[in-house]
């Protein structure tokens, strides 16, 4: 049996526990609150990528041959310098189907843009329209680097030349405020970090996670 010494030390540890676990639940819980975060990052998709991988099984519309897709935006991520918020609870009403399909020029589908919404725009503390609005700014104001518009052929380069192309386009870019991604041999994203007003800055240490492959593939645009 235990002594009575031991036994308070036990029931003492268990309440430190207990106590530390309930806080470290309640600080997470408090921190994805909507509109508390530090940053944007802007997530822009390399189109003939995603088909290649999941478009096509799906008969996806932004597949389509002659629809000319090339960079559409995966989204507009709230982020912390450190981690990010998503499934943010929020008091904003839901957009619409019409409001959601209204970004399909953009995002290359109003299913997409409503799961964005969903998972990420909750957390920006901005309404269905404000986050889309934010969204479609920050997709206006990231220039696409000519060379890429419209690539009639497939190409291989090194990651830092696709993140050249951009900073020679967006002479606001640094070389931390940019990142590009790839999935298997292939370019999946370039994510640009924005500053809560849209503008660039560096990324937080956590979201630099560039592509490690010496060269990824850009299919050519359909």
């Amino acid at each position: 049996m235990f002594s009575r010494s031991m036994t308070h030390l036990l029931l003492s540890t268990g309440i430190v526990l207990a106590a530390l676990c309930g806080a470290g639940s309640s600080t997470a819980a408090a921190q994805d609150r909507a509109g508390r975060f530090d940053y944007y990052v802007l997530s822009l998709g390399w189109s003939p990528s995603w088909c290649r991988a999941t478009g096509d099984s799906r008969d996806a519309g932004q597949c389509d041959a002659g629809g000319k897709t090339d960079f559409i935006v995966h989204g507009l991520w709230p982020q912390y310098e450190r981690g990010w918020p998503q499934d943010c609870a929020s008091d904003d009403r839901d957009p619409s189907r019409r409001d959601s399909q209204a970004m399909a020029d953009l995002m290359g589908s109003g299913g997409l843009a409503w799961y964005q919404w969903k998972k990420h725009g909750r957390c920006s503390g901005l309404s269905a329209a404000g986050y889309f609005a934010a969204t479609r700014e920050a997709a206006t104001r990231a220039r696409i680097p000519g060379v890429f518009d419209g690539l009639s052929r497939d190409i291989t380069l090194p990651p830092s030349v696709i993140e050249d192309a951009f900073i020679e386009a967006n002479p606001a870019l640094t070389r931390d405020g940019i990142t590009v991604t790839c999935r298997s041999e292939a370019l999946q994203e370039v994510r640009i970090c924005l500053t809560r007003d849209l503008q660039p800055r560096d990324c937080a240490p956590d979201a630099r996670r560039d592509c490690s492959r010496r060269s990824v593939l850009m299919e050519k645009v359909r």
